[in-house]
């Protein structure tokens, strides 16, 4: 079978992620004698310098790993939230008095405390072997002399150039020439700004140890200069996409009360696999419902499609099928509330009578179930879409439209993808994180600072009393979510993920069935056509859903695409090439062999490792 490179295979380690420079910085980590952990830190830092309209350290980060060796964290999968909370003073009250039914996707309203850099930093310290500075010094080089500026990058801020000029003079000053022209793709860009912060908190981090500092290195973030900066920039009144401009939420307190939390993933057994997943803060429980309503169709049997690149029709509409009804779940119970039913809605009684809900034609409606006989709840917006919360064409995070591209309007609001990073070394620690937030497009940018902070706030709804409601001191649901699972057979991990928004369950979904029922390797699984839904309400402002919608790429086949056209699908046929950036790394004890792939899509993606 043809793929566009190989699956790479070692013994030393395996980098795998949506840029190449972060990679090889990871390799560089691993080759310097880093662990997983160290790699995946030095990656994630780069990958705010040289994909800044995707993430950046203003933003959010959740990592899953697992530690190799002995002791008592080895072999087993956990969860690192730096998903950074709502201010104390953003309540829905607040948001009311500002005349607001749903919260901003761009500007300062939508700030959450910026998480990832305190979880990268709380990452390398409990679990790394390295100082800060020799994590860090990729990205304060790609900062200070520059990087060559990807295509995409160039083509976000030329699309918001106007916005910059006339609304954010800090991000002009940070983004634009003198003369108002926005940078060319290829060119080496520097961001002397940022480089000025990550040297001001190697400065701090000074102590009798290496743990030391990098606790200090977090003093300086979250209660020294980079909360101060925040605290007053924040006061400051700004354009946001409701047209107006508004002063935010965040200040330094916010950040001084707030530290990452370590948690026990969310795991489901799925064919002898312990698949991982972040808690119903995330939407990552839903890949688990998804897998569990699908476990039972005859298509998706043990073997079905062997070798087979592309899926059938049955496939794609059952997965579609099953995905509809997990978010319906998502929409209706997954929030950062403590009474989230996750045992019931993972129960196999409940996933057998949603399985059934699976017919042969497309469901046009959002159907959230009620586990224990709890009646579901939903947003106005979602139950009232001809009221006064009608909106026009979805719009939300940074690589995915409806059909993948990326698009940014003019005002910066933007639509949908992400970073992603995989990391496993040769004492068998992996790790897999989905950083992103911070986007240069979506929030000014911090002049003494050189990011911005995140909006992932415009993901709470402004009804009270839902899981996902917003509060002060509470996460929004984010759609970041990867994954870790284990093959209880061999002892085999498998870490992947995606950039791409409400779409990353659906791609990684792709991925894993490619991989796991039709025994593609990672780099045939991640090359496999992909597809999704966008038949349920979208995270992101202004929160559309388009009933019935399934985009695929076109290599699936005309055959597949006009069966699903009969089954009832709207169906949108996009690029051969389109859709999703998923990375993945794998280490198997009973082989000794690590191995590794990366997305050919968007031309960025790339595995390094030997």
């Amino acid at each position: 079978m043809f793929t566009t490179r190989p699956e790479l295979a070692g013994t030393f380690g395996m980098v795998a992620s949506t840029h190449w420079l972060a990679s090889s910085a990871g390799m560089a980590t691993l080759e310097s004698g880093g662990n997983a952990f160290d790699a995946a830190v030095a990656a994630g830092f780069v990958l705010q310098v040289v994909e800044p309209h995707l993430n950046g350290p203003g933003g959010e980060v959740p990592v899953v790993f697992a530690r190799g060796g002995s002791g008592g964290l080895a072999g087993r999968a956990a969860v690192l939230s730096g998903q950074g909370v709502a201010p104390a003073a953003a309540s829905i009250d607040a948001f009311e008095a500002l005349g607001l039914e749903l919260v901003p996707g761009t500007g300062l309203l939508a700030a959450t405390v910026p998480g990832a850099v305190g979880a990268w930093l709380t990452l390398l310290r409990d679990h790394g072997s390295l100082p800060l500075d020799a994590v860090l010094r990729f990205a304060v080089e790609y900062a200070e002399s520059g990087h060559p500026l990807s295509p995409r990058v160039a083509a976000t801020v030329a699309s918001v150039s106007e916005h910059f000029t006339t609304h954010w003079p800090t991000s002009a000053a940070t983004w634009l020439a003198a003369d108002g022209a926005p940078p060319a793709a290829g060119r080496l860009f520097r961001n002397p700004a940022l480089a000025s912060t990550y040297r001001r908190l190697l400065d701090a981090a000074r102590g009798p140890s290496r743990e030391a500092g990098i606790d200090a290195a977090l003093a300086a973030w979250y209660s020294g200069f980079v909360a101060d900066a925040i605290d007053v920039f924040s006061r400051r009144p700004v354009r946001d996409d409701s047209g107006r401009d508004h002063a935010g939420f965040l200040t330094g307190h916010d950040l001084a009360s707030w530290q990452p939390t370590y948690e026990p993933p969310v795991t489901t057994d799925w064919r002898g696999w312990d698949v991982s997943k972040a808690g119903p803060w995330s939407q990552g429980p839903a890949l688990l419902q998804a897998l569990a309503m699908l476990d039972g169709v005859p298509a998706l049997a043990p073997g079905s499609g062997a070798g087979q690149q592309a899926p059938s029709a049955e496939v794609v509409h059952a997965t579609v099928e099953a995905v509809k009804l997990a978010m319906g779940d998502r929409e209706a119970w997954y929030g950062d509330v403590p009474d989230v039913p996750l045992t019931q809605l993972l129960d196999p009684q409940y996933s057998a009578e949603r399985r059934a809900l699976v017919g042969d034609t497309a469901s046009l409606t959002l159907r959230p179930g009620a586990p224990d006989g709890r009646p579901p709840r939903l947003p106005r917006h979602v139950t009232d879409p001809s009221g006064s919360f009608a909106t026009g064409a979805g719009v939300g995070e940074p690589t995915v439209a409806r059909t993948g591209e990326q698009v940014t309007e003019p005002d910066g609001t933007t639509r949908g993808d992400t970073c992603h990073v995989d990391v496993v070394d040769r004492w068998g620690n992996v790790v897999s994180a989905t950083p992103s937030g911070g986007w240069l497009q979506s929030s000014p940018t911090i002049p003494e600072l050189g990011f911005c902070l995140g909006t992932r706030a415009q993901m709470f709804w402004l009804d009270r009393g839902l899981p996902n409601s917003l509060a002060p001191r509470k996460r929004p649901r984010t759609t970041l979510t990867p994954t870790l699972a284990q093959d209880r057979s061999t002892g085999r991990w498998l870490a992947f993920g995606t950039p791409g928004g409400d779409q990353q369950e659906q791609w990684q979904l792709c991925f894993w069935l490619a991989h796991t029922v039709r025994g593609l390797d990672l780099q045939a699984a991640i090359d496999a056509p992909a597809w999704h839904t966008t038949s349920f309400p979208s995270s992101f402002y202004p929160r559309e859903t388009v009933a019935g919608e399934v985009v695929v790429e076109s290599r699936l086949g005309e055959e597949v695409i006009a069966d699903l056209r009969r089954r009832g699908h709207s169906v949108v046929v996009t690029d051969a090439w389109s859709l999703g950036r998923l990375s993945a790394v794998s280490a198997d004890p009973s082989t000794g062999l690590l191995t590794a792939a990366a997305n050919p899509r968007g031309m960025q993606g790339y595995a390094v490792g030997r």
